[in-house]
């Protein structure tokens, strides 16, 4: 995607071949700035305070951290210190496990163990850079099969030159990805092929990612959009001005329950009460074949001072941050919520949309019927 005029990526090797590039997020919106990461612990830390965020990313990055570990130290027990450091930065999105499996398996492999320190360090760098690229591959699927959506929902209008309306919760755009998004790309795919569209944008509380990062993007791309309130969206929907909705997950069950930031589960509620559609765009790796209850998911509880107390740009042009509650106020921080597959229209991949259920699920991925036979 576009800042500015100039194409980024969320994450990328920098110049020297070997340290990462990201782009800051906690300053977004009010300041674009880039950081590198030279060790797993800087990885470690990008990923655990939100520097990095978004499933897809998170997994990203911990495939870079593993590639920062083993230039340290590329002995086989390096690798597995620095994958389980980074799994335990973040508890819920299960791409970063499944990212750190993906590159441990791979670099396990006899042909890369047998190969010389250098040989394997730069073996270790290939694989994260594919996955890199297979990320944007696959969001780039889910924008096109997710844009279908979009055109049936513009084709019910009696209208087709009013905008579709469409209403997304947190951020699950190219921020929370290497590029193009999840639930963002079906909205920037329809915008780029001329598709009247307006985006509907929750705040987001505690951590804001939706007037923070998903109005910021919206408006570097040119997309119309407005930041509503998180409790405004089911009056939006009574009144008849929300077409659809559109989320991310973090992580998603073999029988189609949903994990995504906090809120969620309200906005599925109120979208099933006025007859609306309840879309989830998911990459594959996202999905948690091992689990068919949503409870079964770890829900991350975050530092209560997220809740408490709030950033922002003063009238002096100056970042602070200020109390919001009366010194003492205990608060809980709990980061995502559960939305049951009941309560999803359909899951949108970059194999296509299904059902929000096991068979559905499996329709796309057969090849998975056996880790959900023994699961």
């Amino acid at each position: 995607m576009k800042v500015a005029g100039r194409q980024y990526r969320t994450i990328w090797l920098e110049d020297d071949g070997w340290s990462v590039g990201i782009i800051d997020q906690t300053l977004l919106p009010h300041s674009f700035e880039v950081c590198r990461l030279t060790t797993v612990e800087d990885a470690a830390r990008a990923i655990a305070t939100m520097q990095v965020r978004g499933a897809p990313l998170i997994g990203a990055t911990a495939a870079y951290g593993l590639c920062l570990a083993l230039r340290a130290d590329p002995s086989g027990s390096s690798l597995e210190r620095a994958g389980q450091q980074l799994i335990a930065t973040r508890p819920t999105a299960v791409n970063l496990r499944w990212a750190v499996a993906y590159m441990i398996e791979a670099l396990r492999d006899p042909k890369v163990t047998s190969l010389g320190d250098g040989e394997r360090v730069a073996a270790a760098y290939d694989l994260a850079a594919k996955l890199c690229d297979e990320d944007v591959a696959i969001n780039q699927a889910i924008g096109t099969n997710g844009m279908r959506l979009i055109e049936m929902a513009r084709s019910a209008k009696s209208d087709n030159a009013q905008p579709v309306q469409i209403l997304t919760h947190c951020n699950a755009g190219w921020l929370a990805t290497v590029d193009c998004g999840t639930a963002l790309a079906p909205i920037y795919q329809a915008h780029d092929a001329g598709i009247a569209v307006h985006v509907w944008v929750d705040e987001t509380r505690p951590r804001n990612q939706g007037f923070s990062l998903t109005a910021w993007e919206l408006q570097q791309h040119g997309v119309p959009f407005t930041v509503i309130t998180d409790n405004a969206g089911g009056l939006l929907m009574q009144r008849g001005a929300v077409d659809l909705c559109i989320t991310g997950t973090d992580r998603t069950t073999a029988g189609g329950d949903v994990c995504n930031k906090i809120g969620t589960y309200l906005k599925a509620l109120a979208a099933h009460d006025n007859g609306i559609p309840f879309y989830v765009a998911l990459p594959s790796p996202t999905i948690d074949w091992t689990l068919h209850d949503g409870g079964a998911i770890p829900i991350e509880e975050r530092d209560p001072g997220e809740v408490t107390h709030v950033s922002g740009r003063d009238e002096a042009g100056q970042l602070r941050r200020v109390a919001l509650v009366s010194e003492g106020s205990p608060a809980a921080n709990h980061a995502f919520d559960i939305t049951p597959a009941r309560l999803v229209t359909a899951l949108v991949t970059e194999r296509g949309v299904c059902a929000a259920s096991r068979e559905g699920l499996l329709g796309l991925f057969p090849e998975r019927r056996d880790d959900v036979l023994e699961a």
